[in-house]
């Protein structure tokens, strides 16, 4: 009897991916990381100005993004990109990678419309975890007022991104 041949290619070979991140060797850590996984394309930016720059010449699947850098933070990144009036990148995924854990900086994440978050220091398989989510797993796009970003997960509602109508109202 046959066998079906087992397929070696990974599901992250056709993506590219941009880091950003003003720290060359997690830059370099997270590059390994994702070659491991089987993407053939990383590309590394050093700061926000530097990634909207990539961002437009190779127009990468996901983004990798540091909270903190000079020149153009991640925040103030990941607003341009998420603006859909201006930004032909809008729908991007975008994985906020930061050691900032505080609610206030986790709800202003979420406003902002990343899809995932990565809390630093990470292991390999919550990089994997949240790539497979961003790339395997994708949730719908919505807009409502100044929000545009992947839609809430149903576990959690759109109370926690602040999008929610208050129930005194």
């Amino acid at each position: 009897m046959g066998e079906r041949p087992v397929s070696t290619v990974s599901p992250y070979a056709q993506i590219a991916v941009l880091v950003v991140d003003d720290d060359t060797y997690l830059r370099k850590i997270v590059r390994s990381l994702l070659i491991g996984f089987g993407v053939q394309r990383v590309y590394e930016a050093g700061d926000g100005a530097q990634g909207l720059e990539l961002l437009n010449q190779f127009r990468p699947d996901v983004l990798l993004v540091d909270w903190e850098m000079p020149m153009l933070n991640g925040a103030e990144m990941i607003r341009l990109v998420r603006d859909p009036t201006n930004s032909p990148h809008a729908t991007t995924g975008i994985i906020l990678m930061t050691a900032h854990t505080e609610r206030h900086r986790i709800q202003q994440a979420m406003q902002l419309g990343v899809n995932e978050m990565l809390v630093k220091p990470f292991s390999a398989k919550s990089l994997l975890q949240r790539l497979d989510l961003v790339v395997n797993h994708p949730r719908p796009f919505m807009q409502i007022g100044n929000y545009f970003g992947p839609m809430p997960r149903p576990a959690r509602g759109a109370a926690g991104f602040g999008l929610a109508e208050s129930a005194e109202a």
